[in-house]
């Protein structure tokens, strides 16, 4: 991922650096595993974790010979180590017993910091929707205005969905906990399942039933498309704010920092880049998860076609939602919202929006349906396209109504305390 949309402590996940040190924890525990086994001396394994180093570079300049980073990583480090116990780095593993279970080693750090700023956000939105809760605002279906409702209510719907993302990628995460070291084709003939089992309860991963020497890949299928769902939800998110910031509409604006410029051309402008960087960024998370589930399929016991695409799809996936995560975390904290704005727009149809709550007025005085239907939406209509107030030609078509209980907007308010309250079971 580009450093513009590199948050560091994620990117060091990803960096050159964290990735070989994965590989070398994968190495000592498998070097300890074999010595538990007494087929690595014990002096010899002890050795080896105190002597272990590398350098990026070294690494480097050595692939330029072997053509293969694993191979190239292990000759470093076997020279690093030096004497007689150099023999022993790698013993018995093929490249992918490191690459995958060093793999999920870094999946799991960048899981604490996607789930952690998945909780943020569900909190966040929590606390503005418990805000606003009382807050009127007009509900739209289409673009056009339906009924009121409050933007307490509104932002709640993005909590849930937020706390669904924080859920779905906990369990994604947690499905990618599983190392192998399995050997050539997965078959233990080179390494023993008891020394894979010592090996992987020393790094805190579970055992990969049948590995066929990779990690099956559906496993990171699951976890690269719920982090393009995530997307998808932010997405829901930044398009209600860039659509609500509309200067039509004006009813919420994201924050504008002391100096800003919101166009070089153009000193008014305030535009809603924020939610419009999340969109974007969305439509790529979109896009990483068709090499994902294409990389289920592979070759027999193992090809290599998905090391490749995992080598850019992962780390950026995990930096764009990361980095995704925490714009819409600020948009929420920061956003200005303009409850007068909200008011004025409730009216702009003067009165038409309470249009249901007096066909059911007229049902229950005896009026058939559709009579009652074809009366309000003529009268909704006038009072729309010629700016006459809805409540007076209702009373003038229907003078025996109720109409202070019709038009009522504390009506809208009856059960958004129990709505809201349903946030209680998502919120820290």
């Amino acid at each position: 991922m580009i450093e513009r949309y590199t948050r560091e402590k994620m990117g060091a996940v990803w960096s050159q650096q964290r990735k070989m040190e994965t590989w070398l924890e994968v190495e000592l525990a498998a070097t300890d595993a074999w010595a538990a086994e007494g087929v690595v001396p014990e002096e010899a394994a002890k050795k080896i974790r105190e002597r272990a180093s590398f350098t990026v570079e070294a690494v480097a300049e050595r692939e330029e010979t072997t053509g293969h980073d694993v191979a190239a990583f292990v000759d470093v480090v076997a020279e690093s180590v030096g004497g007689e116990e150099g023999r022993w780095v790698h013993y018995g593993l093929t490249s992918s017993d490191v690459l995958d279970t060093a793999l999920a080693l870094q999946i799991q750090d960048a899981g604490e910091i996607i789930v952690d700023d998945l909780r943020a956000l569900t909190d966040a939105i929590v606390a503005k929707a418990r805000e606003h809760a009382d807050t009127l605002c007009i509900g739209r279906t289409h673009g056009v205005h339906a009924e009121p409702t409050t933007f307490g209510l509104k932002l709640a719907g993005f909590a849930f969905e937020s706390a669904r993302n924080r859920d779905r990628m906990e369990d994604a995460f947690e499905q990618m906990r599983y190392g192998a070291l399995s050997g050539a084709v997965g078959t233990h003939a080179s390494v023993p399942p008891s020394v894979e089992a010592h090996a992987l309860d020393s790094l805190g991963l579970k055992r990969e039933d049948i590995s066929t020497q990779v990690i099956p890949r559906d496993r990171l299928a699951v976890l690269i498309a719920r982090s393009a769902i995530a997307g998808g939800g932010l997405e829901r998110l930044g398009k209600e704010f860039r659509n609500l910031q509309r200067t039509e509409v004006r009813e919420v604006e994201e924050p504008f920092g002391k100096g800003q410029k919101g166009s070089s051309a153009m000193p008014h402008k305030r535009n809603p880049i924020i939610a419009e960087r999340i969109c974007g960024l969305s439509r790529v998370l979109r896009g990483y998860a068709v090499p994902a589930l294409e990389s289920v399929a592979l070759w027999h016991e193992r090809d290599i076609s998905h090391s490749s695409a995992e080598r850019i799809i992962l780390p950026d996936t995990m930096t764009t939602l990361d980095y995704s995560l925490s714009l819409a975390t600020r948009l929420i904290e920061g956003m200005t919202v303009h409850t007068d704005r909200m008011r004025e727009n409730l009216e702009l149809t003067h009165g038409a929006v309470f249009s249901q709550r007096a066909l059911s007025s007229l049902i229950e005085s005896g009026m058939t349906r559709d009579d009652a239907y074809r009366l309000v939406q003529k009268s909704a209509q006038k009072a729309w396209d010629e700016g006459i107030e809805f409540r007076q030609l209702i009373g003038e078509a229907a003078p025996d109504l109720d109409l202070d209980a019709i038009f009522d907007y504390n009506a809208y308010l009856t059960h958004v305390p129990d709505l809201i309250a349903r946030l209680d079971g998502i919120s820290n």
